[in-house]
């Protein structure tokens, strides 16, 4: 369920934005001036407010060039399971967003990713900074809800199945997102329906019901994309590590198709 505003800033809040790459600077194009760009190798040190991390997951060592005084104000944007690397640096309450919007090329416009199942949009986010960060996204003619913390975790794996899910099967028969949804629905959808059931257990959420249909929804919405498994740590690699969790232990695996196509595209 969406919720009030949590930071009471509004659009004329100035952002340190880490990463001028497309995303970095279509954030920065939407604000009203006075960001300031932090890019490779730059120490991060900026206005007061939000520290938005737009960089690789396998760069997000950025956290580190902070002063010690500004990690709350981190936000973070990456694809993937990010908590159990959040948790661990002290960072878990930090404000994260799903970005469901694409960029095509740096600077241009941002198309967002609204689909025929959510016209309304998909873009969340959770924390203390999440309400500057979704005025910052309206203003540029964006969706984005503010959630709480367990509506969050649930949209966020979802958006962890959605890429692990297309981009393993997209993997498998080497065709776009769009030819999965239209090609390879019934095997992409199970495989969606398997990774929702083992993530929501080992979350410990409760799933909301039509997730297939919100995310093949999505895929239609972004049907040129490539497909390939890759950071595999932060995406397929949670699930696999359920997997391997469960074996260990002597239970069934929670996820075999999934193991089953990673065997087959050589992922593991």
């Amino acid at each position: 369920m969406p919720l009030p505003c949590l930071s009471g800033l509004t659009t004329s809040q100035v952002f340190t934005i880490v990463g001028g790459g497309r995303v970095g600077q279509a954030i920065a194009d939407m604000g009203p001036g006075g960001d300031v760009v932090v890019t490779r190798g730059q120490r991060v040190e900026g206005p007061p407010g939000p520290i938005v991390v737009c960089t690789r997951n396998d760069d997000l060592q950025v956290s580190r060039r902070t002063p010690r005084v500004t990690p709350p104000h981190l936000v973070f944007i990456q694809n993937g399971m990010l908590q159990p690397w959040l948790d661990e640096r002290g960072l878990g309450e930090n404000t994260q967003v799903l970005v469901y919007f694409a960029v095509a090329k740096k600077g241009d416009r941002p198309t967002d990713g609204k689909t025929d199942v959510n016209p309304e949009g998909l873009t969340a986010a959770y924390g203390r900074h999440a309400q500057a960060v979704a005025d910052r996204l309206h203003s540029g003619g964006l969706s984005c809800k503010v959630l709480g913390k367990k509506d969050f975790t649930r949209a966020m794996l979802e958006k962890l199945v959605w890429i692990s899910a297309y981009m393993l099967v997209g993997a498998k028969h080497k065709v776009s997102v769009g030819q999965v949804e239209a090609q390879h629905t019934g095997e992409v959808s199970e495989l969606i329906r398997e990774l929702c059931t083992a993530g929501a257990a080992e979350l410990g959420v409760e799933l909301a019901g039509g997730e297939v249909e919100r995310l093949n929804a999505y895929a239609r919405s972004v049907a040129h994309f490539p497909t390939a498994v890759k950071e595999f740590s932060w995406r397929n690699g949670w699930f696999y590590g359920l997997t391997q969790k469960a074996l260990t232990a002597g239970r069934p695996d929670p996820c075999p198709l999934h193991t089953q196509l990673l065997t087959e595209v050589g992922a593991v």
